[in-house]
């Protein structure tokens, strides 16, 4: 499955993605506030993609204009989930690399996923999760629809050896319906699915 927005395409990982990965994902300012330790190598990425990334419903985000894998998003329903979730929910997780941040690309690739969740997948609930302290990502979820639906305390958090709190975030299928409907009538509101502001 490939899916587009204005300026992205959101597509399935490729063994060749491995040295742009390893460019954004070495990062320490990426990895560690989403819960993962920053890639060693490109032949670690390479690994994440062939063990990670090659599931279903995990995209790279690649800009339209040259299609190079600048970051990830991931769908991910049921059981497969982080989440204890039902086959009917998903579980919507992204980065993009430090030179892409506050350009509002992450939240125009959640806008697609949504709708594709929602509109093509059925589902009836969308998550979203962020540690304590990542601002970043509480935004996205909030220009995106997503509100505060529980604080988890004291999660323990094997790829980074530590304790976190996360604040996980919900949209129900009503809730984006009733934003897509308001966008219709407000040419200007931040959740127009055509108008995708950072």
């Amino acid at each position: 499955m490939i899916l587009k927005t204005e300026r992205l395409i959101l597509r399935p990982w490729r063994a060749t993605d491995a040295a742009d990965l390893y460019r954004y994902a070495k990062d320490e300012r990426v990895g560690p506030v989403a819960g993962w330790p920053p890639h060693k190598s490109v032949g670690e990425s390479a690994e994440v993609i062939r063990t990670v990334f090659a599931q279903e419903g995990v995209y790279a985000v690649a800009l339209k204009e040259d299609d190079v894998a600048i970051g990830c998003i991931g769908l991910i329903t049921g059981d497969r989930s982080n989440f204890p979730i039902s086959e009917s929910e998903g579980e919507i997780s992204y980065w993009i690399g430090v030179p892409f941040w506050g350009q509002g690309l992450i939240p125009e690739a959640m806008r697609e996923v949504i709708r594709y969740g929602f509109e093509d997948l059925k589902l009836t609930t969308l998550w979203c999760g962020y540690f304590d302290g990542n601002e970043k990502s509480k935004r996205a979820q909030e220009k995106c629809g997503f509100r505060h639906y529980r604080t988890e305390k004291e999660k323990p958090y094997a790829l980074m050896g530590d304790v976190r709190t996360e604040h996980i975030s919900r949209l129900t299928k009503e809730e984006w319906a009733a934003l897509v409907c308001h966008s219709a009538t407000d040419h200007n509101s931040h959740f127009s699915r055509r108008c995708c502001i950072y």
